[in-house]
């Protein structure tokens, strides 16, 4: 009985719908990162790099210590790769702008919809209509007595 109920828990919790949403939800967000990363690395760094002299920001570090031969060994340099961080920053700002704006569309029409005027609630009955429909209850009580 328990293990029934165990996976009877973990069915409803993972048909939840809150679930399903968020899972659809990371893996658009990856397919989503993929194409701002791409844009970011393909379309907008390049002119970036030819406005700063050509410079290809991936391939900028600095050399801590340089490549040597010890015993017929190539040991590679050591370097600082600073220009994988500058291009994963700036991924990370455009898809963050990115992101920023798509959550500022959906909520602007989240709110368009909690605008709209809500359909007006029917009158209230009228005096007469109230007076006609008790006699109606009282006429149809007799009849069900008889």
């Amino acid at each position: 009985m328990g293990k029934s109920s165990f996976l009877q828990d973990f069915k409803t919790f993972a048909m939840r719908g809150n679930v399903i949403d968020m899972a659809v939800g990371v893996i658009i967000g990856g397919a989503f990162g993929k194409i701002v990363s791409s844009i970011v690395a393909d379309v907008i760094m390049p002119p970036i790099g030819l406005l700063v002299g050509g410079v290809n920001f991936t391939d900028l570090k600095l050399q801590l210590k340089p490549a040597e031969v010890v015993n017929g060994v190539e040991k590679a340099a050591v370097t600082l790769n600073y220009g994988n961080f500058l291009q994963a920053t700036f991924d990370f700002i455009i898809i963050a702008f990115s992101i920023f704006l798509f959550i500022r569309l959906l909520a602007k029409l989240n709110r368009k919809k909690e605008e709209a005027p809500a359909p007006a609630a029917p009158p209230a009955p009228s005096k007469e209509e109230v007076l006609l429909t008790e006699i109606r209850d009282l006429l149809k009580e007799q009849n069900d007595k008889k």
